[in-house]
């Protein structure tokens, strides 16, 4: 690729995209807009963006609808559920408070997106707050919003995103425990193929 070709600066950047609309400049408040928080109690499934020493991580989450709690116009609460314990956005966290959430609603092309700051709780009537069964979340990730906006649907109708016909059957992509048996020359991790499905849902919480 020819670098000269490369942009480099704002004005570079503005020269070629120019202005974003009114539109797309009035839909961005300090808070969160009743409208903006029926979206946010309407998603099962957020992505978390986060930036520490080691560099940046984008993170799922994902729980019934609802499970991020609007305590008010200023502030979310997200528990940390069970997952792999490498933890990547909550080393990102302590060392940078920074985050940015991608909301996504099933069946819905637009998206929402959340910047702010965050903290890491572990106060117990928190974190039983966010039990399931008998199981609380570990931690309890408080974010103080700072802008909120939605996301035009234009992404998701590219990509066909919601369509069930484009729906990719599980065993298209390489399994699990192919891809660990095969970065770690351990042929034991094909194993875990056959009881993963059964494992991931009795681990769930």
């Amino acid at each position: 690729m020819d670098p000269s070709y490369f942009i480099r600066d704002e004005a570079g950047l503005v020269a070629l995209y120019g202005h974003g609309s009114p539109a797309s400049l009035v839909k961005e408040v300090d808070h969160v807009h009743p409208h903006y928080r029926a979206f946010i109690e309407a998603s099962s499934y957020v992505i978390l963006a986060t930036s520490g020493a080691g560099g940046l991580d984008a993170s799922p989450r994902g729980d019934p609808a609802g499970f991020v709690v609007v305590e008010d116009e200023h502030t979310l609460l997200i528990p940390d559920r069970r997952g792999n314990n490498r933890v990547d956005t909550l080393h990102n966290l302590v060392a940078d408070p920074r985050i940015a959430l991608l909301f996504l609603v099933p069946g819905i092309a637009e998206s929402l997106r959340v910047n702010g700051k965050a903290t890491i709780s572990i106060e117990p009537t928190l974190l039983a707050r966010f039990a399931m069964g008998d199981k609380p979340p570990r931690s309890v990730v408080i974010v103080d919003v700072e802008t909120v906006y939605f996301q035009c649907p234009r992404a998701a109708v590219r990509a066909d995103l919601w369509n069930p016909d484009r729906f990719l059957q599980r065993s298209a992509l390489p399994s699990n425990g192919t891809i660990l048996a095969d970065l770690s020359k351990d042929q034991g991790y094909r194993e875990r193929d056959h009881t993963r499905e059964e494992t991931v849902r009795a681990t769930l919480y």
